[in-house]
């Protein structure tokens, strides 16, 4: 350092030698006129190749428009906080954040003292963040598009409503999240019309893979033309044998209509009662006889169907429990005397505006969203 500076940068110096920043300090014609130890690790040079140069000597010339921009901001401020980086003699970048001020010594002249902090820990913490976020939002695309197919493909596992000879079907599915593990099948065939509901416990994707299982076994057993009670048996089998879990259950109720005949089969495993709809009378509740499947090898009944006879206008109400389990805001829980109500003051309705009416009244009791998957299927013989 030249010995002709003055008695405050005597006195700084030790000072500024001790602070883990690297310092330099400007005279009024913008040149070095001191750098710590520090500032000259962090630059790589040595004092020689420093002092006495301007500050835009030690930058490239590109870089001219930027550190005149930062100086003049220093000069009507007072001072002048900014990220920049200090080249080093390696051709390196270090990423520092700069604290720039202005002053007076006691006679008066002009001096700039610059502070550079190390920040390039800081820096590349913050490009891995940058990239694991990078990488989060492409996988959160990822699983969004997956959803959505997993909702088209859980769509198509929804009951449908038809017209088919002698009869016509009413249907809703609405799972609680995006996608659900109810499944629907309304099958009509040349005397028969066959329609599954099935409630696979919990919801969402889990459930959803387990309910797609199912449907596919389900299709296959009433496309040979399986006996209900016989198609209970082999997909409980099934989901013992291969899909067991002590987390993992599913309820269903089948019912069967012969059109030559006008005879209802019904099957049902540990599903809500079925309600059947007399014009003039109380409903008739079909109950399951069978337990929940996918536990137990035993769990249906040797006689696991019943048969009733179906006369024109007559109705059968098919649904899971994310009707009857609504709670309103006193948690006291609809139930399927609370639904049998609803459906036998509805049953005088057209069956669409029927379905749509249940629906309504259901959601009007309830407090708060729905919790569960909900399936409603309506049959009516014309």
């Amino acid at each position: 350092m030249p010995t002709t500076q003055n008695q405050w940068l005597d006195q700084v110096q030790s000072v500024l030698e001790i602070l883990n920043q690297g310092v330099i300090i400007t005279n009024d014609q913008r040149q070095i006129v001191f750098a710590n130890t520090m500032f000259l690790e962090m630059i790589k040079k040595p004092a020689k190749e420093v002092f006495g140069r301007l500050v835009t000597d030690l930058y490239p010339p590109e870089e001219l428009g930027r550190i005149q921009e930062f100086i003049a901001r220093r000069e009507e401020q007072g001072r002048a906080l900014y990220e920049f980086y200090m080249p080093q003699a390696d051709c390196g970048r270090l990423p520092v954040a700069v604290t720039s001020r202005s002053m007076h010594d006691d006679d008066g002249r002009f001096y700039g003292i610059i502070t550079a902090t190390d920040i390039s820990e800081q820096k590349r913490a913050q490009m891995e963040l940058s990239r694991a976020n990078s990488l989060l939002l492409e996988r959160g695309r990822q699983m969004e598009q997956e959803l959505q197919l997993a909702e088209r493909v859980q769509q198509s596992l929804a009951p449908k409503g038809l017209s088919w000879s002698g009869a016509s079907v009413e249907a809703h599915y609405q799972p609680a999240s995006s996608i659900g593990g109810d499944y629907g099948l309304v099958i009509p065939g040349d005397d028969r019309l066959d329609i599954v509901v099935c409630d696979v416990s919990g919801h969402g994707i889990s459930s959803a893979l387990v309910a797609n299982r199912i449907y596919s076994e389900t299709m296959a057993q009433i496309e040979r033309g399986a006996e209900l009670g016989s198609m209970l048996k082999h997909l409980n089998h099934f989901a013992v044998q291969n899909l067991a879990s002590s987390n993992f259950y599913f309820t269903l109720a089948a019912v069967r209509l012969h059109q030559s005949s006008g005879f209802l089969q019904f099957a049902g495993a540990g599903h809500p009662p079925i309600m059947v709809i007399r014009r003039g009378k109380s409903p008739l509740l079909l109950e399951s006889t069978s337990m929940i499947l996918g536990l137990f090898e035993n769990a249906v009944c040797a006689e696991s169907g019943v048969e009733t006879e179906l006369q024109t206008g007559d109705r059968v109400v098919i649904y899971t429990d994310g009707l009857t389990e609504s709670f309103n805001s006193r948690r006291e829980m609809l139930g399927v005397d609370g639904l049998q109500e609803i459906v036998t003051e509805a049953s005088a309705l057209p069956l669409a505006d029927m379905k749509t009416q249940i629906l309504n009244r259901v959601a009007a009791f309830r407090h708060g969203r729905t919790e569960d998957d909900v399936s409603l299927v309506l049959l009516e013989i014309s």
